[in-house]
């Protein structure tokens, strides 16, 4: 598959204008629960209830990130954590539910997989089972309200001890099929051994359970084999520094594992210097199956289509291009057989819609 640059017009013929990156079908695979928060929504909840925000969630929005170094991620965790607090009632929880479908559906979207640590909301909201019925029940409704096909991917955190991790992967096995769709392993990848993950991970691939670790983003090639050999990852959460070894590149396309790349993030984090610097062209051209996602838009301040268009503008990607980036997105999704196969229509007409 080459997915390098197009033959330009021939002399004297005028370029095409782009088609709407909005009303492009595609699916979003990378989005974490709390990331997931308008900013207004943010500034709402915690006026409501007195909750003092830094300004650089505030005045400084969005604030200046890096994870560089070990203080750089603690002031990223920190900010997660702070709008964390302010999801405090039931209605809260549905609301940012609903409004991240919103978002994904103004931005072309037609699934999403959304990715929570219960672990984190428990103590508020009557524990692990109780918050993951209530995120399931409110995924429900909002795949209801705005007619985007909607699961949930429950992720342990690397940073606290693997057996949290088996107890969430038991979670996570236990509502296999009834809304949750995988398995995740997220946090600073710096951070614990990978391999004392590894039970966590077979009890929800016992289960059936899609199979998504963080890896390759801030930890470099190394890690994504790691991430393949110890867990068997289906699909890398970032990954995209597989591009830095050719073996473990040539290793994730062969195995058809989908890197998650989330191009406004890594710079953000300083992963790398610039938009230009996203190696998604590389990627693309050794025939590696790339679904791009937003990640954190509440921390980096850039929704779903925002990712397509920042990489259309950095590299100079054609409408099949970007077309074929959101092909990949739903054909690496879990969504139902029948929604992949409406979609992939939808990209088509897309297409036809104009001349690239």
């Amino acid at each position: 598959m080459n997915l390098g640059p197009q033959t330009p017009p021939a002399r004297g013929a005028a370029a095409a204008a782009p088609r709407d990156l909005l009303t492009l079908p595609k699916a979003h695979l990378h989005l974490h629960f709390t990331g997931s928060m308008r900013h207004g929504t943010l500034l709402e909840l915690a006026e409501r209830d007195g909750i003092a925000l830094p300004d650089s969630l505030v005045s400084g929005w969005p604030p200046e990130l890096s994870a560089a170094d070990e203080k750089g991620w603690f002031r990223f965790q920190r900010l997660y954590d702070v709008a964390r607090s302010v999801l405090r009632t039931e209605g809260d929880v549905r609301r940012l539910v609903r409004e991240a479908a919103e978002d994904d559906v103004r931005d072309g979207g037609r699934w999403l997989e959304i990715q929570v640590d219960p672990s984190g909301y428990a103590a508020r909201f009557g524990g692990i089972t109780a918050f993951t019925e209530l995120v399931l029940d409110a995924v429900a409704e909002a795949s209801r309200e705005t007619g985007l096909g909607m699961a949930l991917v429950i992720a342990a955190n690397r940073t606290r001890h693997p057996m949290d991790a088996r107890t969430l992967a038991r979670l996570a096995a236990a509502y296999a099929g009834r809304g949750v769709v995988g398995f995740g392993l997220s946090n600073d990848e710096r951070r614990g051994r990978t391999d004392e993950f590894a039970p966590a991970f077979r009890i929800a691939r016992r289960a059936g359970l899609t199979l998504v670790p963080h890896g390759g983003e801030l930890r470099g090639p190394g890690h994504v084999t790691t991430c393949l050999d110890e867990l068997h990852a289906d699909r890398l959460g970032h990954g995209i520094r597989a591009v830095e070894d050719p073996r473990v590149l040539e290793r994730v396309v062969a195995s058809g594992v989908a890197l998650e790349v989330c191009p406004v993030s890594n710079v953000a984090l300083g992963v790398y210097s610039d938009l230009t610097s996203v190696p998604l062209p590389q990627l693309l051209e050794a025939g590696a199956t790339v679904a791009l996602g937003a990640d954190d838009p509440l921390l980096f301040g850039s929704q779903l289509a925002g990712q397509y268009a920042t990489m259309r503008a950095a590299h100079d990607l054609s409408d099949t291009q970007l077309a074929r980036l959101a092909r990949m997105s739903i054909e690496a999704s879990q969504a139902p057989a029948d929604l992949k196969a409406s979609v992939a229509g939808e990209i088509d007409a897309w297409l036809a819609s104009g001349a690239d």
